[in-house]
């Protein structure tokens, strides 16, 4: 049976976009197959994706003429992984590969195939991912059309070149992880002043999310919001101060730096 979409690699990238077009209705379930070799994950992303196919490994029967191919194995498997999606007679590849250029995947295939690299963010779990993308050599408007369509079904799209893409590798695609660490940290620090985990917890996450949704929808910058918030000599002034002398800034400088050069070395 030929497939629309075949998703290469089920594990959190994998699972988190398959689980976000089945639930944006981007296709039929089962018109939508995932690779993953474990038997163990393949039980679990079988509860969570309804009637859309799973199976150990790629066959030449999964694709058609039409069926679209997403790689998100981890990039020591990426080249050998593409190379058999291409002998199966892929034609259009989207890969979500850290640090690996379109380049090196148009390599590995024994004929021209459309290459769009991208890096997603796991939030498209929850259809509000950020991604960008860039095409490689034989893609065409329409190749990067499709790709958009299958990333805006779980989030925001934007195009870049690829020299960018390290960049971006750098900041949206750890994001979620950084933020984390930071709600993680702030929950902490309720407690450590008397209040109970549960509201700690509570308070933070919806004033982080209250936060990015008034940075979203108001149109002001990050700078504007945060001065309307620190009235002189009050207690948001003294917090930031702490912040800036500890050197909070520079170190998120310092992680997408080397986040961003963590992917160079993986494509080199």
């Amino acid at each position: 049976m030929a497939f629309e979409l075949i998703i290469l690699g089920g594990g959190q990238m994998g699972g988190a976009l398959a689980e976000g077009l089945v639930r944006a209705h981007w296709c039929a379930p089962e018109a939508l197959l995932v690779i993953e070799p474990a038997r163990e994950r393949r039980e679990v992303l079988a509860e969570r994706l309804g009637g859309a196919s799973l199976a150990p490994e790629l066959a030449l029967e999964h694709l058609g003429a039409a069926t679209g191919v997403v790689l998100c194995v981890k990039p020591d498997y990426a080249e050998n992984t593409a190379r058999l999606a291409g002998a199966c007679g892929a034609t259009r590849l989207l890969s979500v590969v850290a640090g690996l250029s379109t380049s090196r995947l148009e390599a590995v295939m024994a004929q021209p195939v459309a290459v769009v690299r991208a890096m997603p963010n796991t939030p498209v779990l929850v259809g509000r991912g950020a991604s960008a993308i860039a095409g490689g050599a034989h893609v065409t408007s329409a190749d990067l059309e499709w790709a958009e369509s299958i990333l805006s079904a779980v989030g925001s799209v934007v195009r870049v070149t690829e020299r960018n893409l390290d960049a971006v590798t750098g900041l949206s695609g750890p994001m979620p992880a950084y933020l984390y660490l930071v709600v993680e940290a702030l929950i902490e620090a309720g407690v450590h002043q008397g209040l109970s985990r549960e509201v700690s917890r509570q308070l933070v996450v919806d004033s982080f999310a209250g936060s990015a949704e008034l940075l979203a929808r108001s149109g002001q910058s990050p700078e504007e919001l945060r001065y309307q918030v620190t009235s002189p000599g009050g207690t948001t002034a003294a917090g930031l101060r702490v912040l800036e002398g500890r050197g909070v800034r520079a170190a998120f400088l310092e992680a997408v730096a080397a986040a961003a050069e963590r992917s160079r070395q993986l494509g080199r």
